[in-house]
């Protein structure tokens, strides 16, 4: 039989995805495309649909956490973007399941390539949308990352304050003078914006842990 083309591959995939109806029968045929006969195209979008699908099923994607998470360590940066992207939104749905890979996403705040850093930002956030807590001692990672090398980074690392500061904002607390400087300085418009909306959430949400 002969084999499918990265196309055919693609479009089915991407019937896959508009068919949410379908997606908890779906998962294990879409993870099977993890293989390695499969290409990196292929893989990219398979390890982004399994994150979408992980955040509506997070247990039926459960038994592919760990070969999801081992792309964390590829060598081709869109895939480790994408692992990064399924993580968080599995991790939003159920942060047990990615507890054990936990240390390793955080890690990934180091990545060579920004579009990985970016995507580590954008993971952390959604996983601390329903865990804030397993952020509360890492939000210097988060800090620094506003002064990132990459003009995404710096823009989306302030919305990290700005989740965190919502739900704890005792964590945020201790940053709020230095992000104050950040709102006023930054050399970026629209960090100068995302700064200056984490601190006045923070802030809001201080004065209502008070009454």
């Amino acid at each position: 039989m002969q084999e499918k083309t990265d196309k055919e591959i693609l479009s089915e995939l991407r019937a896959v995805t508009k068919d949410r109806a379908h997606w908890n029968t779906a998962i294990d045929d879409v993870a099977a495309k993890l293989g390695d006969r499969y290409s990196a195209i292929v893989k990219a979008k398979v390890l982004w649909l399994l994150g979408e699908m992980g955040l509506y099923y997070p247990l039926q994607v459960r038994p592919y956490i760990e070969q999801i998470a081992g792309y964390l360590k590829d060598d081709n940066p869109k895939l480790r973007e994408r692992s990064i992207n399924a993580l968080g939104r599995i991790g939003r749905a159920d942060k047990t399941l990615i507890l054990p890979f936990f240390d390793d996403l955080i890690k990934m705040r180091f990545d060579t390539a920004e579009e990985v850093r970016l995507a580590f930002v954008w993971a952390c956030e959604n996983i601390a949308t329903n865990a804030p807590e397993l952020f509360c001692g890492t939000l210097d990672l988060f800090y620094e990352l506003i002064s990132d090398a990459g003009e995404r980074v710096q823009i989306e690392a302030p919305e990290m304050f700005r989740v965190m500061g919502k739900r704890l904002p005792h964590s945020v607390e201790p940053y709020l003078e230095k992000l104050e400087r950040f709102a006023v300085h930054h050399s970026h418009p629209v960090v100068r914006i995302h700064t200056s909306g984490a601190i006045r959430i923070t802030k809001k949400a201080l004065d209502e842990s008070k009454n």
